[in-house]
């Protein structure tokens, strides 16, 4: 008969250590979540500005918003697995370090060239922290406890969302179009540096005789074929939807997005014949996983999709000013806020899958909502459809970022982290170049919901999350739904 040695108590002040870290890195994860949602909802505020002072053009301009798009949209996954090899912890805190310092860059350079190399090198940076901010949590916390963390840093990106026009505004009016991108430096650098005074956290190991290892991290080879045709397929991708709308750009268009496509079937027949594949199999053959990544880029194309119009709508046609516009829809921000706050104990009481399909079903209608719109619509019809928006997305982002975080594999959570966050850059891509595609099919009345088609497109968009609302797990704790656990 074999002996094993029971696990050691846990001393008190390893539980302190360990309450300690998991603070440290709860607030690293919020707020590093939050500043890159805060950096992307005031640039468009900026860019005018912008291009009046360095004396750009409009195309150089765009591309300070295009160049950090494909960055980040390139090297999410691939950042992930750096996590997944090195920590999260480290990964992170140079994301948010190089962050601070390219914001800072921006703020101080006078030229729109280095402009747009330094916009491409925040995207880089941005790509490292964000699947980190994920992957912190998953081995920070067990399987059972990560909705809550999830929501909370759910709710700082709707709430981000909510004032950055508002802060945007109040700084470029005030000081500017350098104060915005001043904006984030300090939060960066400080949770930069926090990161880096957090240890590992460890998790007890019942096949070890001492009381706890290391959580298990990926001890593969790297996979630099497979980071490229990745990069290069996502980058391919992002960049031909963002110039598919432009007028005369058609061809240009087609053609990179025919070499994306080219990019991701190398990648698949790569991929299948890898030793030590860029994306675990385990990880992609999961579907939980797969249904939550497709809720989330259908949820995300939906939302900016219908922002786009519906801010186009507003200014174009009832000739609200911004801020306006912002006051129509705040529900969308003050739902998004609240939602993130209930969907913890919504998931206890009806399970993942059944919480996906509620947050679909509001979603739909409030996009339904919107569609009905005219030019005498009032600040009701609009607040009533932009709260079911967030009620809506907020429900599926939280319930659908929990599963894929939680049945991720721990030494993959990096790469579900990355993936999560593909699906949340590219989904919003994919929304307003559909939106401003169908609006120009009708002139002169396609900015008005009623008249258009966009709306009712995206509303299609948002129901298919419903379908994959029904690859969650019906309940948190459901047989076979347990978290992945790695080799040792």
């Amino acid at each position: 008969m074999s002996l094993t040695r029971p696990a050691a108590p846990a001393r008190p002040e390893d539980a302190r250590a360990s309450r300690a870290s998991r603070a440290k890195t709860l607030a690293c994860s919020v707020t590093g979540a939050a500043v890159v949602a805060l950096d992307g909802t005031v640039l468009t505020l900026v860019q005018p500005a912008l291009q009046r002072d360095l004396h750009a053009g409009v195309a150089q301009v765009q591309w300070t918003g295009t160049g950090y798009l494909v960055a980040v949209a390139s090297l999410l996954v691939l950042a992930g697995r750096l996590g997944d090899r090195h920590g999260h912890h480290r990964v992170f805190a140079l994301g948010s370090l190089g962050f601070a310092a390219a914001s800072a860059g921006v703020a101080l350079v006078p030229g729109i060239g280095t402009v747009v190399l330094l916009r491409v090198l925040q995207g880089a940076c941005g790509a490292l922290l964000q699947p980190a901010t994920l992957g912190m949590l998953r081995t920070a916390y067990p399987p059972d406890r990560l909705t809550g963390p999830v929501a909370l840093r759910t709710g700082a990106i709707g709430l981000a969302a909510a004032a950055g026009p508002l802060l945007g505004g109040a700084l470029v009016s005030a000081y500017g179009w350098r104060a915005v991108f001043l904006l984030g430096v300090p939060p960066t650098l400080a949770i930069g540096l926090l990161a880096l005074t957090v240890r590992e956290p460890r998790r007890p190991d019942r096949t070890a005789p001492g009381p706890s290892t290391p959580p298990p991290r990926a001890r593969t080879g790297g996979d630099p074929l497979g980071a490229l045709l990745l990069a290069g397929a996502l980058g391919l991708l992002v960049h031909g939807l963002v110039t598919l709308p432009d007028p005369g750009a058609g061809g240009r268009a087609a053609a990179t997005l025919a070499a994306a496509t080219a990019a991701a079937l190398l990648l698949v027949r790569h991929e299948r014949r890898a030793p030590h594949p860029l994306l675990p199999p385990a990880l992609l053959r999961s579907r939980a996983v797969a249904g939550g990544l497709t809720a989330l880029l259908a949820a995300s194309a939906a939302l900016s999709g219908t922002l786009f119009v519906t801010t186009y709508f507003l200014q174009e046609v009832q000739r609200l000013d911004p801020f306006g516009a912002a006051l129509r829809v705040l529900p969308l921000a003050v739902t998004m806020v609240l939602g993130a706050v209930l969907c913890p104990p919504l998931q206890r009481r009806l399970g993942p899958r059944g919480t996906a399909l509620a947050g679909g079903a509001l979603l739909t209608s409030g996009v339904l909502v919107l569609a009905r719109l005219d030019a005498g619509s009032g600040a009701a019809a609009t607040g009533l459809g932009a709260a079911l928006v967030g009620a809506g997305f907020v429900t599926l982002m939280v319930t659908a970022t929990a599963t894929v975080v939680r049945h991720a594999p721990e030494e993959h959570a990096g790469v579900a982290g990355g993936l999560q966050q593909t699906a949340m850059n590219t989904g919003p891509v994919l929304g307003v170049a559909t939106a401003a595609l169908l609006l120009a099919l009708v002139p002169g009345g396609g900015f008005v919901p009623a008249h258009g088609a966009a709306l009712p497109v995206l509303a299609l968009v948002a129901a298919l999350t419903l379908p994959a609302a029904l690859a969650l797990p019906p309940r948190a704790d459901a047989p076979g739904e347990e978290a992945p656990r790695g080799r040792p």
